[in-house]
């Protein structure tokens, strides 16, 4: 059996991706996770001394904190495999990716186990967040020393 031969009987037999399915459930899941993300941005404007610009950075330690329980207690992962890149994509999926790293490695102990792996898959995130932080600043820079905006 050829290369060809083979791939045209892996696509006979594969079962077939529900892609709208999978769509739906994870605009529906990714937007539930946005709706509890505005709901903790409300709670701290109206009951603490934040305005719409600064509740965002404990809102999304909030939201944070809430997937590191839910992957801490298991529920992180059905939700995942529920909603697929619904429950990755917003800042949750990277509270889940931290935590789980940790707990996989915890058995190592402290500092080579948790400490040494936690940010093994979000690492990438971050550097990748500073790096463009850095080019987006940088062109506002500019822009704004050549005088195109006033930012």
């Amino acid at each position: 059996m050829n290369q060809k031969d083979y791939e045209q009987l892996q696509t006979k037999l594969s079962p077939k991706t529900p892609i709208g399915l999978n769509l739906l459930k994870a605009f529906l899941v990714g937007g539930i996770i946005c709706v509890i993300g505005q709901a903790i941005s409300f709670f701290y404007i109206m009951n603490f001394d934040f305005t719409e610009r600064t509740a965002g950075n404990p809102t999304v330690a909030t939201m944070i904190f809430i997937s590191l329980l839910l992957t801490g207690f298991g529920l992180y992962k059905k939700l995942g495999q529920f909603g697929g890149a619904g429950s990755a994509v917003p800042v949750t999926g990277f509270g889940n990716a931290v935590i789980s790293a940790a707990i996989e490695h915890k058995t190592e102990g402290l500092v080579l186990g948790v400490g040494g792996n936690i940010f093994k898959l979000a690492g990438s995130v971050i550097v990748f967040g500073v790096v463009s932080a850095f080019f987006v600043a940088l062109v506002k820079l500019i822009l704004v020393t050549i005088g195109v905006t006033q930012w």
